[in-house]
């Protein structure tokens, strides 16, 4: 089986019943909950919170929405002059925020969110050049196989105007994983396996030529530990160069 086809299996299942060993604890800001459909925010599965970066008016991008529970809170903070465009490649998950699009929509008061079926590794293709002000993730990169890192990290540089923000949340470990623990499929689709090594994570994003790169937030209690390998929650952040954007 590919990377792809694990991952997809495992969270179809997701889609249609809680997965508790896919949760991460994360605190939201309730006033940002109220809206949502409660079975959104149950089969929710992330390891932080990136749509606190969006800002009125922008044009967000969340790479692997999921039940679109990210998307529907950045929603209400762009407003109705922004937009939110979800991607994400599970039918069972689009199925799910799809489900809640037009309800959604009547609470906000307008219709601002959008899903495109793709592998986010496509970003470049599926969102237009230097049109996206913000990039977000919950605890998705990890799930894209290593040959594909490259080329999705360089189609969110492609996606963002000049002056575009990053803000990913993921896992990240405190050593190299080996290879024996990659090709585990359930801890790869459980957000593990296919952790990038946290310095290897900003090098990354330098590497596609980002700016400010850092960590904005940092779990030091680890998420999970296998094999004495520590796994934590992390949130990082970077500018595309050209504007006066800044984290």
């Amino acid at each position: 089986m590919t990377v792809e086809s694990i991952v997809q299996e495992r969270y179809a299942e997701g889609a249609n019943e809680r997965q508790e060993s896919l949760c991460c604890p994360v605190q939201y800001r309730p006033e940002m909950l109220e809206l949502l459909p409660a079975e959104i925010i149950e089969k929710d599965y992330g390891c932080g919170d990136p749509s606190r970066y969006a800002r009125r008016g922008d044009t967000v991008v969340d790479l692997g929405s999921g039940g679109g529970k990210i998307c529907y809170i950045a929603a209400q903070i762009v407003g109705a002059e922004g937009q939110v465009i979800g991607i994400d490649m599970t039918d069972d998950m689009l199925a799910l925020a799809e489900r809640y699009r037009e309800p959604m929509a009547e609470k906000l008061g307008y219709s601002v969110v959008e899903f495109r079926k793709g592998f986010i590794q496509d970003v470049g293709e599926i969102v237009a050049p230097d049109s996206a002000d913000l990039v977000i993730s919950n605890c998705v990169l990890n799930l894209v196989a290593e040959q594909d890192r490259e080329r999705l990290i360089s189609g969110v540089f492609s996606a963002l105007k000049p002056g575009g923000r990053v803000a990913i949340s993921d896992i990240v470990s405190d050593a190299v994983v080996p290879a024996h623990l990659k090709q585990d499929p359930d801890l790869w689709s459980g957000c593990i396996s296919g952790a990038f090594e946290k310095q290897a994570f900003l090098e990354a994003f330098r590497t596609a030529g980002f700016e400010q790169v850092a960590y904005d937030s940092f779990e030091e209690q680890p998420w999970q530990s296998v094999e004495a390998i520590n796994f934590h929650s992390a949130t990082a952040v970077a500018v595309k160069p050209g504007g006066s954007g800044c984290c």
